[in-house]
């Protein structure tokens, strides 16, 4: 049977840099599910890469097509933004011995736990203290050739009720991987996935 992993966090709780960090440990290893997007493309991201970019008539055909296993939907200031994981090619393999690595929030790594079997999702919930989350927020944001930041404190808000401690423990988290200093996450994340593998 294929395994994700599955990496999720708050924003700027650094999930994204140990996403990467374990892309590159396991090249070869481990394939990314790519998730899709209807918001604008950041500064330094690339196609592909990051997200798969699409608009809202997009999203439609797919939901029609009734490939979309998850979805979240966010009404920013700068209007609805969708967050979305497709059944495309990128998952054939979970029927086989397929391993992959994916990222996203609480309620995707239910989705698709729930889709795919929770022996199959394993979930690495990265912590890290609200206020150096606050800190990294901003740096990120103030290096964005248009800064959004009302739209940072929406999500940042909006964090403590996605990811309360009630949901976490409705959701069966019940391991916390402290990212206080990196290099002792990514471990701590490297050795849980070998584990599975």
């Amino acid at each position: 049977m294929g395994i994700i992993f599955y990496i999720m966090g708050k924003s700027a709780s650094g999930k994204d840099t140990i996403y990467k960090e374990l892309v590159l440990a396991y090249e070869g290893v481990l394939k990314k599910i790519v998730p899709y997007t209807t918001r604008p493309i950041r500064s330094g991201e690339k196609e592909g890469r990051e997200y798969h970019f699409t608009d809202e008539a997009g999203f439609e055909k797919l939901k029609a097509e009734g490939r979309i296993i998850e979805e979240r939907s966010y009404n920013t200031v700068h209007g609805l933004w969708r967050y979305f994981t497709v059944d495309d090619e990128q998952l054939e393999e979970m029927k086989g011995d397929g391993r992959y690595l994916a990222i996203g929030v609480l309620n995707g790594f239910v989705s698709l736990r729930d889709y795919f079997g929770s022996g199959q999702v394993i979930p690495l919930y990265i912590d890290l203290d609200d206020g150096e989350r606050l800190n990294r927020a901003l740096q990120r944001e103030r290096s964005q050739a248009k800064p959004r930041y009302r739209e940072l404190c929406r999500r940042f808000l909006a964090d403590d009720e996605d990811f309360s401690p009630e949901k976490l423990k409705a959701a069966g988290i019940e391991r916390y991987f402290e990212n206080d200093d990196l290099t002792e996450c990514i471990a701590a994340c490297r050795e849980e996935i070998d584990k599975w593998i």
